[in-house]
């Protein structure tokens, strides 16, 4: 018999890979990111239409991601894509930046903030 690896139980929670260490985890903890015309662009509600592919909020997931080239492979898009977009939104995010006190779902250090 063989062995598997065992996986966090999410409950009814989907499960998704990162592109970056390819590690599986629930949907609602990575980010979505979609290819656009010049780019990838990060999509933290999940409403843009395409090809999507997922990656844990942190730099070093991107870097590691952009070094593998698996932003290209994992929306299946031939070429380079501009990564920008999503740096941008990243480095923002993680406090390197102006709107990094938010987190994806809202959070302001752990406290739900009220949406206008």
């Amino acid at each position: 018999m063989i062995a598997r690896a065992k996986l966090p139980e999410p409950g009814n929670q989907p499960l998704r890979s990162c592109v970056g260490c390819k590690e599986r985890a629930v949907k609602s903890s990575l980010l979505r990111l979609v290819a656009v015309r010049d780019g990838i662009v990060p999509d933290p509600q999940a409403r843009q239409p395409g090809r999507g592919a997922y990656l844990h909020p942190s730099l070093a997931c991107f870097e590691l991601a952009q070094r593998r080239r698996a932003f290209s492979r994992a929306l299946r898009v031939s070429g380079s894509l501009s990564a920008a977009p999503l740096a941008s939104y990243l480095s923002e995010r993680n406090g390197e930046g102006p709107g990094s006190t938010l987190d994806m779902t809202g959070n302001l250090y752990g406290k739900q903030v009220e949406k206008l």
